[in-house]
């Protein structure tokens, strides 16, 4: 099936995209992938997105920016695309045993959590190790609870959890915060949130017993091993651009994030990358979704200056 532009992704960037490609009158297909949504699905309320002066919560939000773009002609596939050939235009994406090709594409795939590269994080995932506080805080109702990180999705994950859980123990590596000026001093004013400074988690108990227990902790400025018990370890270190499917196809820097020049071009022309998965810095919903109407306007003056030639 062809289109005049393929959207891979449906986090804000894509979405926004969608919005300015349809309106363009462009033929659009959005490739969602299994998570629709990208993270903005499992946010809670988000208080620093324009035009909403009480807030919105995040499956809100990305469920109106859906709707705006459907409206104006974009068409969805919620699964993941499989395989990309960029060596020529017009280019194709397969998903599963169908192939759908486009004059210029957009990628917008986003990015996702780090985790802490233990067994027993592996083992426990989803028996009490989490990496989405809005999706498994429920589980832990009452409970105490261990948070891994020191940004704002830490502080953030740890402000939703402090609702439900009885106590929420932040292990952080350093004794200062990566978190916003606003979201430390919550962190610090609530009295549910405590923290564990120069420490990091070694392991996790207890896979044999198929649930968390306990975590082992290494304070690093003293060199010393303890446990510590608690119902649940979510973890908020960080994430991992989503570009596996173009290497070796698309220019990407050191940490695998996709480098766009000009705009949101990448190193091939009529590609374009959007959002998370080319943004290290900000990482925000309102960058992502300037970058998606950049992307796509990017690519409606790219095809308007292949159709003139």
């Amino acid at each position: 099936m062809d289109y005049e532009v393929i959207i891979l992704g449906s986090g804000p960037a894509g979405l926004t995209a969608a919005l300015y490609t349809g309106r363009a009158a462009l033929s659009t297909l959005v490739i969602q992938g299994l998570m629709a949504g990208g993270q903005l699905t499992t946010t809670t309320l988000v208080e620093n997105y324009p035009g909403f002066p009480e807030g919105i919560q995040g499956p809100e939000l990305v469920v109106c920016m859906h709707k705006q773009a459907e409206n104006y002609g974009a068409q969805f596939v919620q699964e993941d695309a499989t395989s990309i050939d960029l060596s020529t235009r017009p280019f194709s994406v397969s998903v599963g045993k169908k192939t759908y090709r486009a004059e210029a594409l957009i990628i917008s795939t986003g990015a996702s959590p780090r985790l802490l590269g233990l067994e027993s994080e592996e083992k426990l995932m989803g028996h009490g190790v989490s990496t989405c506080a809005t999706c498994d805080g429920f589980f832990f109702r009452d409970k105490e609870i261990t948070m891994v990180g020191g940004g704002d999705s830490a502080m953030e994950e740890s402000f939703f959890l402090s609702r439900l859980v009885s106590q929420v123990y932040i292990v952080h590596r350093r004794d200062q915060l990566r978190a916003s000026k606003i979201m430390q001093e919550r962190a610090f004013k609530n009295e549910k949130i405590q923290f564990i400074w120069n420490t990091v988690v070694r392991d996790i108990r207890d896979p044999e017993a198929g649930e968390v227990t306990g975590v082992l902790l290494e304070n690093l400025k003293e060199d010393k091993l303890w446990e510590k018990s608690c119902d649940g370890l979510f973890i908020a270190i960080g994430h991992i651009p989503n570009t596996q499917l173009f290497e070796g196809l698309l220019e990407m820097d050191e940490n695998g994030y996709i480098i766009t020049h000009n705009g949101t071009q990448t190193n091939i022309p009529g590609v374009f990358a959007a959002g998370d998965v080319q943004d290290h810095a900000y990482r925000q919903a309102v960058t992502a979704t300037g970058s998606g109407c950049m992307a796509a306007l990017d690519a409606q003056r790219f095809l308007e200056f292949e159709k003139a030639r």
